[in-house]
């Protein structure tokens, strides 16, 4: 399992850490990321980082360069919080799955500012999504949710901390149960043993 993250830590932490303890049945070969803030925090846990910056519109060198080091090295990707929207030639060449953590309980919320648009919603609840990538943004089949209540004393950073935390969990679990071949994809629904 490879995974990509960018500036937020959170997700990939508790992915190399759960490895550490060997709560998740995978090898990690690497960690990709378009910055390099995490990369001392990744060689930490013996996990080479690779640094491959991913700016502008046209991000085709740097997705050329991802499949280079990913491909026949990985069985699928992990998107911990890696912030950039994948393209269909890119998920082509890849051609392993892929699966992502997003930031809001789907379909709500979708796009940037999750948690400042539940906050000036008024959400009682927020949670976190982990699905497939598709070529569709944010509408793969989903494979694991879980939502916190919240109430109007929250702010929006109160929002963003619980969040963080329902974040690592459903990844952590959707990923546990992708190695562990408990997960079947239907369409675009999921069957999970």
């Amino acid at each position: 399992m490879a995974i990509l993250a960018s500036t937020s830590d959170h997700c990939l932490l508790e992915l190399l850490w759960r490895h550490r303890r060997g709560e998740l049945p995978v090898s990690i070969p690497m960690v990709i990321s378009n910055h390099t803030n995490t990369a001392d925090d990744v060689r930490s846990f013996g996990v080479p980082f690779f640094h491959v910056p991913s700016q502008g519109a046209d991000k085709s060198t740097a997705e050329a360069e991802i499949v280079r080091l990913l491909r026949g090295n990985v069985d699928f990707v992990v998107l911990a919080r890696y912030m950039q929207i994948l393209s269909p030639g890119f998920l082509e060449q890849l051609a392993v799955p892929v699966i992502n953590i997003h930031h809001s309980f789907l379909p709500a919320f979708v796009g940037a500012a999750p948690y400042k648009k539940a906050k000036e919603r008024g959400v009682k609840l927020i949670g976190a999504t982990s699905h497939y990538v598709t070529e569709d943004l944010d509408e793969g089949p989903i494979i694991e949710q879980d939502v916190v209540r919240v109430t109007h004393a929250d702010t929006a950073a109160d929002l963003q901390r619980r969040g963080a935390d329902v974040e690592r969990a459903v990844l952590a679990r959707a990923v546990q149960w992708h190695a562990q071949d408990r997960v079947i994809r239907h369409g675009n629904h999921t069957i999970v043993f």
